[in-house]
Parts: C-alpha cells; structure tokens; sequence
C-alpha cells in the first residue's frame, strides 16, 4: 500500500467546535479503514498545521477521496502529500540512473 501524509488546518467551524476533535479523529480513522487503508499516526501540533495524518491507503484515487469527504464536513482544509519510504526512495533512485 501507498503511504500518505494529510496536513490539516482547522477552519473558524472546527476552531469552534474543538472538543470534537478526538470524536471527529476517530470517524475519519474508521473511514480510511473503510476504504481499505490503514491510520499509520495522528498527531495534533503547534504551528502551521493543527493536525497531520501518515496513513497507508489502495491508492492515490482513494487518498484524494479521503481527503474530499474529510474537507467537505467544513472542520478542516487538507493538502495530502504521498509519502515514499526508504525502499520506495532506493528504486526511485535505480530507475532514474537507467
């Protein structure tokens, strides 16, 4: 499975309604399981983003769909990047230099 990283900023409605936010983690964690994929880590943070997400999930069109049904809900903007670990990175590497 692919692995993804949504940065999530919260909008003035999840801003408003914080002490949702671990009921509203726990549902979006149901829906990536759902959808077949896999919560990796949660963290909320301090700075430019309130919470950021690593999961593993199908494929791309499936990360993209996660991310539009969490944004629709109105508590968060979501930018998903896809994430390549260490072995991802090393064939990377080997198809660039063929």
């Amino acid at each position: 499975m692919a692995t993804y990283v949504n940065l999530m900023k919260l909008t003035d409605q999840g801003v408003q309604n914080y002490k949702d936010t671990l009921n509203r983690a726990q549902h979006y964690w149901a829906s990536i399981e759902k959808a077949g994929g896999r919560v990796l880590h949660q963290v909320w943070t301090l700075g430019e983003y309130d919470i950021v997400t690593l999961f593993e999930a199908p494929d791309d069109e499936t990360a993209a769909s996660l991310a539009v049904r969490l944004s629709s809900l109105g508590n968060v903007r979501v930018s998903t990047l896809r994430g390549f670990g260490a072995d991802e990175v090393r064939n990377i590497i080997g198809k660039s230099q063929q």
